[in-house]
């Protein structure tokens, strides 16, 4: 008899534990960021998901591939680190379904020289470093062209995808697709005369001002809505009560706010 109690005792003991550790995960949204300006903006929605009774717990990720992963294998609840084209890409190539929870900001891609002070005086044959990755490469040959440094072939968007063998003419230059987060690095260390187009959160971390850009990619029409940087969550919690509870988290004027004020310009709420 004595026996049967105790391992009553125990089994209702294992059951309130794992009710207790159930309910804890329950109330922990655990988001994978790039490290500016995903977790500094996350960073801020701390104190509003605590007074919902959450804990927001932030990974921070220094590449654009684990944040992915690390989602489909529900190790995270959602990221924050990417826009929806580099998404789309991402999906398709490994068979994922991971969607757009909610559209943040946009970051303005900007071309940077190094020892120019102008598109106008960059020497002619100059090297020009753009990031390589799909999405990312659209965009700045965008930007080339949107400057007249190349001329690309007739009917390439940004739904279509636009690689360097899409250049019609190069005006000379040497275009360079590199890894997307060694850009900053190379220009730094490149010959006077070399430009690069960089990534808006690299341009950050590389202490760049937008400011002091040569040019930035028109914000006009559907760029801004198109390049929005987004929460993103595995197909089916987009209304999940943490999902949501970090929404209106990052929806509020404070965090509008915050980006507007921290980042003047290189960050640009869209929301």
């Amino acid at each position: 008899m004595k026996k049967t109690l105790v391992a009553v005792f125990l089994f209702i003991l294992s059951i309130v534990i794992l009710t207790g550790c159930n309910n804890n995960n329950d109330k922990v949204i655990k988001v994978g960021a790039s490290s500016t300006p995903h977790a500094e903006i996350l960073e801020q929605v701390k104190s509003a998901l605590k007074e919902k009774g959450y804990e927001l717990k932030i990974v921070v990720y220094d590449d654009y591939i684990l944040p992915n992963k690390a989602l489909t294998d529900k190790e995270l609840d959602a990221n924050y680190f990417q826009h929806t084209p580099y998404l789309n890409s991402y999906n398709a190539a490994n068979n994922t379904n991971i969607v757009s929870a909610f559209k943040v900001h946009y970051e303005p891609f900007g071309l940077y020289g190094n020892g120019v002070s102008s598109i106008q005086n960059i020497p002619s044959g100059a090297k020009i470093i753009i990031p390589a990755d799909d999405s990312n490469e659209t965009r700045a040959l965008l930007l080339l062209a949107q400057e007249g440094l190349i001329t690309l072939k007739d009917n390439k968007t940004v739904e279509t995808g636009i690689t360097t063998l899409d250049i019609l003419d190069n005006k000379g230059y040497d275009v360079v697709a590199v890894q997307a987060d060694s850009v900053p690095a190379q220009l730094k260390n490149s010959n006077t005369g070399t430009v690069a187009v960089i990534n808006g959160n690299y341009a950050l971390q590389a202490k760049l001002n937008i400011a002091d850009a040569l040019a930035i990619e028109d914000a006009s029409g559907d760029a801004a809505q198109y390049y929005a940087n987004i929460i993103a969550v595995n197909s089916g919690d987009e209304d999940s009560p943490k999902i949501k509870a970090l929404v209106d988290a990052l929806k509020k004027e404070a965090v509008k706010t915050y980006i507007t004020e921290t980042y003047n310009g290189a960050v640009v709420p869209i929301f």
